[in-house]
């Protein structure tokens, strides 16, 4: 650390219920058994992050605060027999970010069972420009491929533009399988098509509201990003035996069914909850992603930016005007 006794940051602070950020020199904090210090080559801008940064309470409590729920770098202090000094690791979800000061910070200080080793033929920028979304998507394919084989028929992903969405289609197409996405984007199709969608569904024709318990069966799999109606119109459309994964509510937490898709097809029903999934299966994750599940043209798909393009950006994100990945350089 060269001696230094404090470090850069993208600080958000609060006064009278009002929210405001700045580029801070903050003091370095002793370590606690079991934590790490890590040197911050790039971080990410995700939705959680611009909502830290706007003051949104139910992300994080207290301010001044530091987001950046993603984060790469190389150990400066380890007190952990798991990890040495100069070890280049990854930090993703868990606390960092909420109510833990995150990566846009040029230093972050956290648990030594956060950490992940970067792995071999991955590049500190790809593993950001993959970051939450690319390990959710991830999480998300290992459990459907674990129990659904590309012979078995299609998979269905919604939210197919977003992160979690697009690289799905990716990772699965490389796999072999026959992807249909779902989509609110008609501009978008071609897109979707280069990364490996054989169909493309219009989100409008896909969340009609069905009374019916069960629809005409289609899909042998499918991975929803999104919930409310969609992932009741899936689950109904479900071959026997067949997987959903589900990660995200932004269409809506409820879902309006019968017990009869499970019962009488026999469908299995996955969780993804990234920010708290186990260690074993975040290395295997990884490394997968790393390697034979690496999406192609990586570096097209991001927007490098220094510290004082922060504002800018998390402003577009707020507004739904940002599109592809926002890869945080902290020495840029």
């Amino acid at each position: 650390m060269d001696n230094k006794t404090t470090f850069k940051a993208f600080r958000v602070e609060e006064q009278e219920g009002n929210f405001s950020s700045a580029i801070k020199e903050i003091p370095f904090k002793p370590l606690d058994d079991n934590q790490l210090l890590i040197k911050v080559k790039y971080s990410s801008l995700n939705y959680k992050d611009a909502l830290s940064a706007s003051g949104n309470k139910g992300v994080t409590r207290n301010y001044p605060h530091t987001p950046g729920i993603d984060a790469v770098g190389t150990i400066v202090e380890s007190k952990s027999t798991k990890f040495n000094v100069n070890e280049e690791v990854i930090v993703t979800s868990y606390d960092l970010g909420m109510n833990t000061d995150g990566g846009f910070g040029e230093y972050i200080q956290v648990p030594a069972d956060w950490a992940v080793k970067l792995p071999q033929n991955l590049s500190m920028k790809e593993a950001m420009i993959i970051g939450t979304a690319g390990l959710t998507a991830g999480m998300s394919v290992l459990r459907l491929t674990e129990l659904i084989k590309p012979t078995d028929g299609q998979i269905i992903v919604s939210g197919a533009t977003g992160g979690v969405g697009a690289l799905s289609v990716s990772i699965l197409s490389k796999l072999g399988y026959n992807v249909v996405a779902i989509t609110g984007k008609e501009a978008e199709k071609d897109y979707l098509t280069k990364l490996g969608a054989s169909e493309i569904l219009l989100r409008k024709d896909f969340e009609v509201v069905e009374k019916r318990p069960m629809l005409r069966s289609n899909y042998a799999g499918a991975i929803d990003t999104v919930g409310g109606v969609i992932l009741d119109n899936i689950i109904k459309s479900t071959n026997p035996m067949g997987v959903v994964t589900c990660c995200g509510n932004v269409a809506s937490p409820k879902l309006d069914l019968t017990v009869f898709p499970f019962i009488l097809r026999g469908i299995t029903l996955i969780g993804i909850d990234s920010q708290n999934y186990p260690m074993n299966y975040r290395e295997v994750v990884w490394n997968k992603l790393a390697n034979e599940w690496k999406p192609t043209n990586l570096n097209e798909t991001c927007t490098e930016i220094g510290f004082n393009e922060l504002p800018e950006k998390i402003e577009l994100m707020l507004q739904g005007k940002l599109k592809g990945r926002t890869v945080l350089n902290l020495t840029k």
